[in-house]
């Protein structure tokens, strides 16, 4: 068990997943965003609405701080809202005509003096704590306005329906301060129903942030469901903190999951990376291997020269040297290609380029051979050849023939290189269609076979949309 675990570990770290320091720093960076924007808006719309006592104007500040009506001690008539007492009325006037006019440290003066009058009542305190809390907001100093704003449900003035917006509220202050409470207010805030899909992301950060990846990814889950009911696709930090949690504790099919869904997602190729090392390090037969890196080639997820340089030697064991001499000309057109593997690639490429040439003088005689006969591998074995040539055409010609004919001993290769070849002609239902039947394959690897599956379900339905 420990040499896995090491093994394991190396892995990780050679695929380059976070370590708590960084990714709580890019975690955090998000988060400032998230409740910053959100805040701005409020702050936006505390300014428009809030200050005139409408309380009319759903989704806005109003809607979630309601408005102080009868500011001079006098409420509509029939309404049984509460009102200001009258001896902060004049203060509590001039504090919105200054809130009006954008004057938000003169209104902040104003409110100062409301509270030294007396005596006030709950509604008081209340009103005078919300209107501070709008004006602090308006001037960026949200530690103040979250200060007031507790103070403000402290008065315990609020009813039941304000509540589910002032929590809100506060949680995302509290968040975006970087407060403890924060998680205390987004608990009380979502239980009210009032939490919204991103509020529940922050959640799962703020959970992350503690490494507490148990009500991260409870609260992950959540968001996931909030973005696919609001007809959204979820963000994509919510499968990285997935994928990190499960890289934590070494958990290979949390890990898994995380990355078919990051892919399903996003399409990075840097997802494709990880995911196909992953199969990589549970395989050890080559057949198997060389499957795999045709993925990775593929999705254009190849980042080490070691790659392509171990897939080409794999091609030339099976007997394609066509397709070897392409990956290696791939490898040293792309920049990844080291100096200190240099000779040995250019070596390696000269020798499958001379197979190469020799197997395509041949394909005459091979393509009357395999005319003749009646089982369908010498087809196979045609069609590879064309395929590395980049005749995708006649490649699926010939692999499709072999299909009909059957007598096929690895018909997964058959599939594959059928799928690959109708991608390659932009024929993306055909090629969907292939793949699809690499599933009837008996005895298949399940990490080939998952991958494949995952490659296929990528094929757009336009052709000109890229994998």
């Amino acid at each position: 068990m420990l040499v896995r675990s090491h093994k394991i570990h190396s892995l990780l770290k050679a695929m380059g997943f976070w370590t708590w320091g960084l990714i709580a720093i890019a975690i955090s960076a998000s988060l400032v965003s998230i409740s910053f924007r959100t805040i701005s808006t409020t702050r936006d719309a505390a300014s428009d609405n809030t200050v005139t006592g409408d309380a009319n104007h759903a989704g806005t500040f109003a809607d979630l701080m309601p408005a102080v009506r009868g500011a001079r001690g006098t409420a509509a008539s029939g309404s049984n809202q509460p009102v200001i007492s009258k001896v902060i009325g004049k203060d509590v006037s001039a504090a919105q005509k200054a809130m009006q006019a954008g004057q938000w440290s003169e209104a902040l003066e104003n409110l100062e003096a409301a509270e030294t009058k007396g005596p006030l009542t709950t509604y008081d305190r209340k009103t005078i704590a919300e209107f501070t809390g709008i004006a602090y907001v308006r001037l960026n100093d949200f530690k103040s306005a979250q200060k007031a704003y507790e103070t403000a449900l402290a008065t315990g003035a609020y009813r039941a329906e304000e509540l589910v917006r002032i929590f809100r509220l506060l949680f995302q202050l509290a968040a975006f301060n970087k407060d403890a409470k924060a998680i205390e207010y987004g608990v009380q805030a979502a239980a009210a129903g009032a939490a919204t899909e991103n509020d529940l992301l922050i959640m799962s950060q703020l959970y992350y942030q503690q490494k507490d990846c148990t009500n991260s990814g409870i609260w992950g889950d959540k968001a996931i469901a909030a973005f696919k009911n609001a007809g959204e696709a979820p963000k994509e930090v919510l499968y990285q903190l997935k994928l990190q949690c499960a890289s934590n504790v070494n958990d290979i099919a949390a890990m898994r999951a995380a990355l078919y869904d990051l892919i399903r997602l996003t399409n990075k190729t840097s997802y494709w990376n990880n995911l196909a090392r992953l199969e990589r390090q549970e395989e050890r037969d080559d057949r198997n291997a060389l499957m795999i890196y045709r993925v990775m080639f593929d999705t254009n997820s190849m980042n080490a020269d070691t790659d392509y340089i171990e897939m080409a030697q794999l091609l030339g064991d099976a007997g394609l040297p066509g397709e070897a001499q392409a990956v290696l000309e791939k490898a040293m057109s792309s920049g990844v290609l080291k100096d200190e593997h240099r000779d040995r690639t250019a070596r390696l490429l000269n020798t499958m380029k001379t197979r190469a040439d020799a197997d395509r003088e041949e394909l005459p005689a091979l393509d009357a051979e395999a005319g003749k006969n009646a089982a369908g591998q010498l087809d196979v074995k045609l069609g590879e050849v064309y395929f590395g040539a980049g005749d995708y055409r006649d490649a699926a010609a010939a692999i499709g023939r072999a299909i009909v004919k059957g007598q096929i001993r690895q018909p997964e290769d058959a599939f594959v290189y059928l799928g690959r070849a109708q991608f390659a002609l932009k024929h993306n239902a055909e090629a969907r269609k292939a793949f699809e039947r690499l599933k009837s394959v008996p005895n298949m690897s399940t990490g080939v076979l998952r991958l494949w599956s995952l490659y296929s379900d990528m094929i757009p339905a336009e052709v000109s949309q890229p994998l």
